[in-house]
Order: structure tokens, then sequence, then C-alpha cells
């Protein structure tokens, strides 16, 4: 019974809370998209050297094969590895902000 009622309460506290996050910013929000945009590379990255790590493994069992004598079977095809090239950050959607404008003084009064 204790158990339940602990759990049932925590539940309800940590809901409570939840419900009271800010919505993210516009800054918030491009960081976000900058970070997942970092990640995806990073994976494009790794799987290009996994794919030339496995090219390289595959010639040389290939190569030490043919000179032990040992039956293999014909190489399969498969595509070439594609080099993703280097980071390129994306562009900024919205133009710089223009420096902000002093407000006009105002007119002196005549008296």
């Amino acid at each position: 019974m204790k158990k339940t009622l602990l759990v049932l309460s925590a539940l309800a506290l940590s809901l409570g809370a939840a419900a009271k996050l800010p919505a993210p910013s516009d800054e918030a929000k491009a960081k976000a998209a900058e970070a997942a945009a970092k990640t995806a590379h990073g994976n494009k990255v790794a799987d290009f050297q996994l794919c030339k790590s496995r090219e390289k493994v595959a010639a040389h069992y290939y190569k030490t094969a043919k000179s032990t004598g040992a039956k293999t079977n014909a190489p399969t095809a498969t595509p070439p590895c594609a080099d993703p090239g280097a980071y390129k950050p994306a562009e900024q959607a919205a133009a710089p902000a223009a420096a902000p404008v002093a407000p006009a003084a105002a007119p002196a009064k005549k008296g």
C-alpha cells in the first residue's frame, strides 16, 4: 500500500513539474536544429569511415585467400562509399538585424 501511494505521489509531482516548462525560444530552437545537423553529419562521417574500413578488410581477405588457396565466394557488389565532405553550418535564414534606430529628439518648446 505504501509503495503504491509513493509511486502515485511521485508520478503526480513529475507530471506537475513537466507541465510548467516554458516553450523554447527561437534561439533555443535554432541551437537544437544546429546540434541535430552536426550529429547527422557526424553519423554520415562515421558511416563513410566504416565503409572504407570494410572495403580494406575485404580487399585484404580476398588477397590472402588467393595466396593460401582457400575457396571464397565471389565478392558481392556494393555501392561505393560516399564521402560526406566537411561540415557546413546552415546559413541564417533571417538577415542580420539592423542597428537600432535612436528615437527622434522631441522638438523644443517655444515659450
